[in-house]
C-alpha cells in the first residue's frame, strides 16, 4: 500500500526533500504550499520555479494549496520558517491524521520561546520529531549524498524513515536526544555568525580553528546546560551542521557575520534582517542572566548579544572572545 508524505513547505529545502523522495512509486510524495504560482508550476511544468527554475523534478512530485491533503498522510515534514511552524500545526491539529509522524526541519524557537518540538508535543497527540542536518538545498536537490538526524524517543520510527530514504542521497543518523537536536540547531546559527566576524578580520587558518574549537566547547556547555546529552554534538545535526553553516559562504548566518565583521552591518540593515540566530542570541542570554551567569560563562554568545544591542566596537570583536 503507498504511503503518504506530506512536505509543508515549497521553499527551496522543502522542494529539495521532496525531489529526493518523490523518485520511489511507493510514496505519494506531496508539497503544501500557500504559493499559488508554485504550485501551478510544480504541477503543470515539473519545476518550482520560484526556487529552482533550472531543476526538472521528479515525475511523481505533485503540489497542492490545499490543507485537508495531512488528513491521509502518513509523514509530515514541517519545512516552515521557525516562527510560523507552531501556529501552522496548531491551527491544522483538527485536519492532521491522527497517527501521522511530524518531523520539524524548522531551526529556531517558537513564538514562546520553547524548541518547536517542545512547544507542540505539549499540545498535539501526534508524535513530534527533529529533523535536522549539514544540508544545503542546492546540494540536496542535485544529488549530493546529504545527512540527517532523525531526533525521535520511539525506536520503531527507525525502520519508517530507514525505509523512507533507502535508494537516495539522504543518509541519516538517529538521536534520542530530542530536544538536544532542536538546541543544537539554533546554535549552530548564533556561531556561524561569531565565525564569520572572526573570518572577516584574520583570513588565518590558526585562528579560525582555535575559535571553533572554543565555540564548539561553548556549544556543548549551553546544551548539557539545557539538558541535552553531549553525545548529540557528534551527530550530523551537531558537528556536521555546525561546520556546514560555519565555514561555507552560502550559509546566511555565516554571511551576516561577515557582513558584521567588515563594517556594512548598519542600523538599516539591522532593521530588515530577521534571521534565526539573531533571534536565539537574545533569547539564551536572557535565560543566561537569569540564571545568574554572566559573560565569562558564555563568552562568545555574550559577546554577541552586545554586537546586536549595543553601540559596539567590532574591531575587538576577536581579541575579546579568543582571550576570554
Amino acid at each position: 500500500m503507498q504511503k503518504s508524505v506530506t512536505i509543508a513547505g515549497a521553499g527551496s529545502i522543502g522542494t529539495a526533500l521532496g525531489h529526493a523522495l518523490a523518485k520511489k512509486k511507493e510514496y505519494d510524495v506531496q508539497l503544501l504550499s500557500i504559493e499559488e504560482d508554485v504550485v501551478k508550476s510544480i504541477n503543470e511544468n515539473r519545476r518550482n520555479f520560484k526556487y529552482f527554475p533550472n531543476v526538472k523534478l521528479g515525475k511523481f512530485l505533485k503540489a497542492t494549496t490545499d490543507n485537508n491533503v495531512m488528513k491521509d498522510s502518513d509523514i509530515i515534514f514541517l519545512a516552515l520558517p521557525s516562527l510560523a511552524t507552531t501556529n501552522f500545526v496548531l491551527d491544522n491539529k483538527d485536519i492532521i491524521n491522527d497517527s501521522a509522524i511530524l518531523l520539524n526541519m524548522a531551526k529556531g524557537f517558537s513564538k514562546d520561546q520553547q524548541t518547536i518540538t517542545e512547544a507542540l508535543s505539549s499540545k498535539i497527540k501526534n508524535p513530534v520529531c527533529a529533523f535536522k542536518g549539514p544540508t544545503f538545498a542546492r546540494e540536496l536537490i542535485n544529488k549530493f549524498p546529504t545527512a540527517f538526524t532523525i531526533g525521535t524517543t520511539d525506536p520503531s520510527h527507525e525502520k519508517i524513515f530507514n525505509d523512507l530514504f533507502q535508494d537516495t542521497a539522504v543518509h541519516i543518523d538517529y538521536s534520542r536526544d530530542v530536544n538536544g537536536v532542536e538546541i543544537l540547531s539554533i546554535l549552530k546559527n548564533i556561531y556561524a555568525i561569531a565565525t564569520g566576524i572572526v573570518d572577516a578580520h584574520y583570513d588565518s587558518p590558526n585562528l579560525r580553528f582555535l575559535f571553533l574549537t572554543k565555540a564548539f566547547n561553548e556549544m556543548k556547555n549551553i546544551l548539557v546546560e539545557h539538558g541535552g546529552l553531549t553525545e548529540t554534538m557528534f551527530k550530523y545535526c551537531g558537528y556536521g551542521d555546525f561546520t556546514l553553516t560555519a565555514l561555507n559562504d552560502l550559509s546566511r548566518n555565516r554571511t551576516l557575520g561577515l557582513l558584521i565583521g567588515k563594517g556594512f552591518f548598519t542600523d538599516d540593515i539591522s532593521e530588515h534582517v530577521i534571521l534565526e540566530g539573531k533571534i536565539a542570541i537574545s533569547v539564551f542570554c536572557e535565560e543566561i542572566t537569569s540564571k545568574g551567569k554572566n559573560g565569562s560563562h558564555y563568552p562568545i554568545i555574550s559577546e554577541l548579544y552586545k554586537v546586536f544591542n549595543r553601540d559596539y566596537d567590532i574591531s575587538k570583536f576577536v581579541s575579546k572572545v579568543v582571550n576570554s
